[in-house]
């Protein structure tokens, strides 16, 4: 068993092990619930992310940049109802997410959000926020703004693919999905 084999499987019965979210989920209403209000969340963090990263790449000039800044906590609060969520899908039903491509490359996109959000607050922000009415945005935060716009399209397509892909076998019998088991030996 390679090491991605057998992180995947700690993974899986790790997740597995986690009852607290199970009676829920499995209720005729658990599941039903917990995909709107994972929903609701999608729509606040990519509602405010969205308008916040086209306002710098330069749309809707009109309004300052630090003004719009002040919606981005409604973002961060749909984030965290998608963690809230996102782990109760996960621990319900563990082998739908450990084993499945689009999770890995979700995962991946979200892993690369949050350094993007941290490079975009590290070295752009400052000057970005300052920016008025009828300003452009720094270089720097135009393309952190794309590659927000880039990847939360990513995460929300790879997202809708969990229900529906299930990974290609590279290799005899590949229990560990496509990433796993195709480009990383």
């Amino acid at each position: 068993m390679t090491s991605m084999h057998a992180f995947q499987y700690w993974l899986f019965t790790t997740l597995r092990g986690i009852k607290i979210t199970v009676p829920f989920m499995r209720s005729k209403w658990g599941w039903p619930t917990a995909q709107i209000i994972h929903f609701l969340g999608l729509s606040m963090l990519v509602g405010t992310i969205f308008m916040f990263d086209l306002r710098m790449l330069g749309m809707a000039k009109r309004i300052p940049i630090g003004a719009l800044h002040k919606l981005i906590r409604w973002g961060v609060a749909g984030y965290l109802l998608n963690v809230v969520t996102g782990f109760m899908f996960v621990t319900a039903a563990p082998d739908q997410y450990v084993y499945n491509s689009a999770f890995h490359l979700k995962m991946l996109f979200m892993t690369l959000a949050g350094l993007n959000i941290l490079m975009f607050y590290s070295f752009a922000f400052r000057k970005a926020r300052l920016v008025g009415p009828g300003g452009g945005a720094p270089f720097l935060a135009k393309v952190a703004a794309g590659s927000s716009l880039f990847l939360w399209t990513g995460i929300i397509v790879f997202g809708r693919m969990l229900a529906f892909h299930r990974p290609a076998v590279c290799g005899p019998h590949n229990p560990a999905g496509f990433v796993a088991g195709c480009f990383i030996k």
